[in-house]
């Protein structure tokens, strides 16, 4: 283990790493050690490099080293005024606030002569003199501080110019490669354009990192990958050179080969003769190799850092070189006690985590002195320094196979928090703390700002901000992501829209209705047309400005605009003042835009908006609204550096987000990799996993780092999310002391139980229950932007949603969530159907042992046709490109030349939607779909190439009110007296009603029983596209298309996969009997608005869901009527008008 460092102790030669922990005060020894060297003149200011590795970071350690400076210099004035000997009358000196520590008894105690007094003050009276001139940077501003002290030795770099982003020339060039190697190739490239520009984004954003694999074949999909991935390098570095620019990382790059130079590595050493490193483990190779090649051996180095928090590695922080140096240092030292933590806090805590690995053998947990007594806090509600919430599930929906469903546990971990911290904030908690005015402690009431909730997402950050509202707790989101990324720059798009093409009276509408101009709907529908005119005029006259001064003159006059302008408008409703800080956030980067690009119009300002807002990251990070008696919500990423009185992690009990297949990973010697081939292989996933599950347990360490006198956890039993979470793993992954921890670890049975055996002694376990919620005292935010008081209720329950968000949530599908899907826009019915094994595709009663794959009836030869889409690929981008076809396909327009015809849409479709296919092989099988026969429910004879496009509407949009839509019908039928919004399960009874047992669908009514269906309530509005409706013989048909395969994976495909029983089993599989029901309730209303002498029981055909791999044309084999491929229903047209009645509330 290393020894402890002392700062009053002989200062170490050579190069030493100063192993730090949370609140053992980095920063304070930086500063510090400083003081020492100039005071006792080992060495001058501008003798001392200072390096860390953030803008903020840098200008705070700028900060507290002249702070340090200052308090020994008056400290040194007063002693040599013939005040030393009294301490208090040193200390009171302006700049010297409180009580003397170690260093200041060392540089100006008692003791010391008085010629060595004077020296010294002469000393820091000289340094402060230049401390403008000291070099404390961050490592970036170092290496163009190498640049331009080396001239002709530091490479020939003297006439670029230093910028923060190339986004713009980086999109350029993967759009230029792009084009050049795949505009002329004969078939689809494997790679697509998104994927290009994912991949770009990654090579570019971690340029040391070696890319993977390299051992493919150059022709495959993951060789194209790899090679264009070395094609951007390289083409972009080519592009920055000829047009002048360099980035951060290529200062990096050219200090790192000037410094190949023995004379060039001299006069760096010669010219600072020591060098300090503040948070060294966030380093990566290159900055350590400049780092060592310039001053390890030669000038004395101090390494400061914590690998427990090194948590950047999505930023190109490289614990694994922190590692390496500290094997190669000289010698290692510790930073032993913590002046972070009450002595309680700080104890407990030591306990839980004490001997921890923390992803490594060589970052452990070491014990720290505790460096406080007592405690700062006193009349807190529950006053244990640690507590554990353990949430009971009871009554939360779930399923046997995935548990409690994890909507379900955040929704009662986000209440239980709120309660939490409103009952905090409505005690009589006080919280002690130092008075610089007074230079005593003090105690005052506890303020939501002394209140952290630290989120792993930005996305749970949101979510927890919508909780705290709901229970009048005020709170406010620090650095919540990207700029680009909300609501405001939607708004800023669709004026810079419309301000491109004022004659466009859908573009006026929707500006009209964005904070700029401030309308409602509603007044639209009533001024019409003066309106929309008045608006255009406007727009015109913003369009010559923006021409003439700028984005900023725009919004400067915007503000005047209207009803009280912008500012006003925004600041009356719920969260103004975040949308209006976003607004003028946004203004500023768009002006700055136009500054810096003056030639660029307002469509390339469109253009560039749009790039931003597709791809949202760098310097775009949102600003804080305001903080006044705020809670705070920060990301753990965010809070590092930061301490609160009070913390509350109410996420880390839960893994989130999919894997990536950009994965960044480090091989058997220790190289930084990144696989960019996309299907990584399982060596490559296994090192990438173990390298993240290790990097989640430091972000635990600092997010409970973060707290002064109290920390308040989380945890859930969510089948899913829970075993592999960083908290979980913690707590049940290991014992007391133990180093190793699990990747994963199972569910306790008993939770507390178990909780209490291992972590008793340092942990308060405490059952989550919701309780009565007080409503804290906040200052309102109207009181302080002078608008009117709010006096409505909010209907949380209203919304518009869709069949595809009403089945995900009713199965607690994470649909929505950032990182759950791929970047396509696919549709989201197009998945493979999993029925429950045993059903063999058979129904209820089919054989047992079967896989989960509809199983085929036995069959002749003749009865049997291969799949004509047995060879295509499977899977949500292959639904969208046949959708796609079939939409704009016309078989009876394109007569004798239907084959040509699906060619020439096949090859435009798959512009929108790659796809390595047989483009014969996918003609063939889509004529064979439309000359497929339907079947009895519309024509024993009748096929898809029989309805011409006159008797058919496509992608069919809809908006259907629910119970009442924009408001709320009182209850009737079936619904009547019961409490609350219509759900889900409200349409069970009528099912029951209408569906006799022989129907295939007669068991949903069942399944929407389920406590998720019951769960799910409808109120607002319901939206979707249905595929197809078309007319035969006076009746009515939804028809919608599926690409799901339905046999097992290893076998061939064929219609007999298909047949009546296979079909009849994947749709009780699926969700799809909600969207036949909900999509003839929206033609019900449709043809009742539309046709007139509307009858339901003449006019409504009922719904085909066509299973395209299973039509195989003329000769698709026919079971008891029913063609292969096809499923056809008639719900009765009563079941249709009661549904319709049932989800309006009885008014439709």
């Amino acid at each position: 283990m290393p020894e402890r460092f002392e700062i009053t102790a002989p200062i170490p030669r050579g190069t030493t790493v100063l192993e730090a922990s949370a609140g053992t005060g980095k920063t304070w020894t930086i500063a510090a050690l400083v003081a020492r060297f100039v005071t006792e003149g080992t060495h001058r200011l501008a003798d001392l490099l200072v390096v860390t590795f953030g803008r903020a970071a840098s200008q705070e350690l700028r900060s507290r080293v002249r702070e340090r400076l200052v308090r020994t210099e008056r400290l040194l004035a007063a002693a040599v005024a013939g005040t030393a000997g009294d301490a208090g009358a040193a200390a009171s000196a302006p700049g010297a606030e409180g009580p003397w520590d170690e260093v200041d008894h060392l540089l100006a105690g008692p003791g010391l002569p008085g010629a060595e007094l004077r020296l010294r003050h002469r000393r820091l009276r000289h340094a402060l003199s230049e401390i403008d001139a000291a070099t404390i940077a961050t490592i970036h501003q170092f290496s163009l501080v190498v640049r331009d002290g080396l001239g002709v030795a530091g490479d020939a770099t003297a006439g670029l110019t230093a910028v923060e982003s190339v986004d713009d020339l980086l999109a350029e060039t993967v759009s230029d490669l792009y084009v050049s190697a795949y505009a002329h190739f004969p078939h689809p490239p494997q790679l697509t354009l998104s994927e290009a520009q994912e991949i770009a984004r990654a090579v570019v954003r971690d340029p040391i990192a070696h890319l993977e694999p390299q051992d493919c074949d150059p022709r495959s999909a993951a060789g194209q990958r790899v090679r264009f991935a070395e094609h951007v390098r390289t083409e972009l570095a080519r592009r920055k050179e000829r047009t002048g620019v360099l980035t951060y990382d290529d200062m990096l790059a050219h200090a790192a080969r000037s410094l190949a130079s023995p004379a060039a590595r001299a006069r760096l050493s010669d010219r600072w003769k020591v060098v300090l490193v503040d948070e060294f483990q966030d380093t990566d190779p290159l900055q350590w190799h400049i780092l060592r090649e310039a001053f390890h051996g030669s000038s004395d180095m101090i390494l400061i850092g914590d690998p427990k928090q090194a948590i950047y590695a999505f930023r190109g922080g490289d614990v694994a070189t922190y590692l390496e140096a500290a094997g190669h240092a000289d010698r290692r030292l510790t930073l032993s006690r913590n002046h972070r933590g009450d002595q309680h806090l700080h104890e407990a805590l030591q306990g839980l985590f004490g001997g921890a690995e923390l992803g490594d053998p060589r970052i452990r947990v070491t014990p720290v002195d505790a460096g406080r007594t007592g405690g700062r806090t006193s009349g807190v509600p529950a006053p244990a320094p640690v507590r554990l919430r353990i949430v009971d599930p009871s009554g939360l929906p779930g399923s046997a196979r995935r548990g409690v469903y994890l909507s379900g546990l955040r929704a009662r971990i986000y209440q239980d928090l709120t309660a939490d911290i409103a009952r905090l904030l409505t005690s009589s908690a006080q919280v002690r703390e130092r008075d610089p005015d007074r230079d005593r402690e003090i105690e005052r009431p506890v303020r939501a700002g002394d209140v952290a909730v630290l989120c792993t997402t930005n996305f749970q950050a949101e979510r927890v901000q919508e909780a705290l509202a709901a229970g009048g707790v005020h709170s406010v989101i620090a650095s919540a992501g990207s700029v680009f990324a909300t609501a405001a720059a939607r708004d800023w798009l669709t004026l810079l829209e419309s301000i491109e093409l004022p004659s466009s009276s859908r573009r006026v509408r929707a500006v009209a209705l964005t904070p700029f101009f401030g309308h409602t709907a509603a007044e639209l529908d009533r001024r019409g047309e003066d309106l929309t005119d008045e608006v255009a005029e406007r727009l015109r006259d913003w369009g010559d400005l923006l021409r003439r001064h700028g984005v900023a003159a725009v919004f400067e006059t915007a503000q005047g605009w209207g009803r009280g302008g912008v500012s006003d408008r925004v600041l009356r409703r719920s969260g103004g003042q975040r949308l209006l800080t976003d607004l003028r956030h946004l203004a500023e980067l768009l002006h700055d835009r136009t500054r810096r690009v003056p030639e660029a119009g307002v469509i390339a300002l469109v253009h560039w908006l749009r790039e931003r807002m597709a791809a949202p990251e760098g310097e775009d990070l949102r600003r804080l609204d305001t903080d006044d008696s705020a809670v705070h919500i920060l990301t753990v990423h965010g809070s590092k550096g930061l301490e609160f009185p009070f913390v509350y992690l109410p996420t880390l009990a839960e893994t989130f987000g999919a894997e990536n297949d950009l994965l960044l990973f480090h091989d058997a010697t220790g190289r930084r990799c990144l696989d960019v081939g996309g299907t990584p292989s399982p060596e490559h996933r296994d090192l990438a996993r173990a390298e993240d599950a290790g990097q989640a347990l430091r972000l635990l360490y600092v997010a409970a780092t973060r707290a002064r006198s109290h920390l308040v956890a989380w945890w859930m039993p969510s089948l899913e999310r829970t075993p592999a979470s960083p908290l979980h793993r913690l707590l049940f992954a290991r014992g007391s002391g133990d180093g190793p921890i699990a990747a994963t670890a199972p569910l306790p049975a008993d939770p507390l139980a178990e909780a209490a055996e291992r972590w008793g002694a340092q942990v308060h376990l405490e059952e989550a229950r919701i309780a009565d919620l007080p409503r804290p005292g906040t200052p309102s935010e109207q009181a302080l932007t002078g608008a009117r008081s709010w006096n409505r209720r909010i209907d949380l329950q209203w919304r518009r949603t869709s069949y595809t968000a009403l089945s995900a949530a009713a199965e607690d599908r994470d649909w929505s969530e950032p990182g759950g899907e791929p970047g396509y826009d696919l549709r989201a019915d197009e998945q493979e159907i999993q029925i429950e094994p045993g059903t063999g595709g058979h129904g209820p009663d089919g054989p047992d042992g079967m896989d989960g794959t509809a199983v085929a009836d036995p069959a002749g030869p003749g009865d049997v046709l291969p799949s004509p889409m047995a060879s295509l690929p499977r899977g949500a981008r292959f639904g969208s490109l046949v959708h796609g076809v079939l939409e704009h396909l016309d078989p009876v327009a394109a007569g004798d030349d239907l084959r040509g015809r699906i060619g020439e849409l096949v090859g435009e479709q798959l512009t929108y939607w790659p796809e390595q296919v047989d483009r014969e092989v996918l003609v063939t099988a889509l004529e064979a779909v439309v000359r497929t026969p339907l079947g009895p429910l519309v024509d024993p004879a009748a096929t898809l190439a029989d309805v011409p496009r006159s008797e058919r509407l496509h992608e069919l949009d809809f908006e259907l009110p629910l119970d009442g839509g924009d408001r709320a019908r009182a209850r009737t039928g079936d619904t009547a007296g019961a409490a609350g919004p219509v759900t889900l399960g409200d349409l069970a009874p009528a099912l029951r009603r209408h569906l006799g047992a022989e129907d295939p669908l007669a068991a949903y009514a069942g399944e929407l029983d389920g406590p998720g269906y019951r769960a799910t309530s409808l109120r607002g509005y319901l939206t979707g596209s249905i595929d197809v409706v078309f007319r035969r013989g006076g009746r009515f048909f939804v028809a919608d298309y599926k690409t799901n395969w339905l046999g097992p994976l290893d076998e061939p495909l064929t219609s007999a996969h298909y047949g009546p029983a296979q079909l009849d089993a994947a749709m009780r599989g699926s969700s799809y009997p909600l969207q036949a029901l909900l999509y003839s309730v929206a033609l019900h209303r449709y043809l009742r608005w539309r046709l007139p002498g509307y009858d339901p029981a003449e006019h409504l055909g009922g719904v085909l869901y066509l299973y395209v791999r299973g039509m195989a044309g003329p000769a698709t084999p026919i079971t008891s009527g029913h063609p292969a491929g096809v499923f056809s229903w008639a719900p009765p047209a009563g079941l249709v008008t009661d549904l319709s009645n049932v989800l309006d509330g009885g008014a439709a």
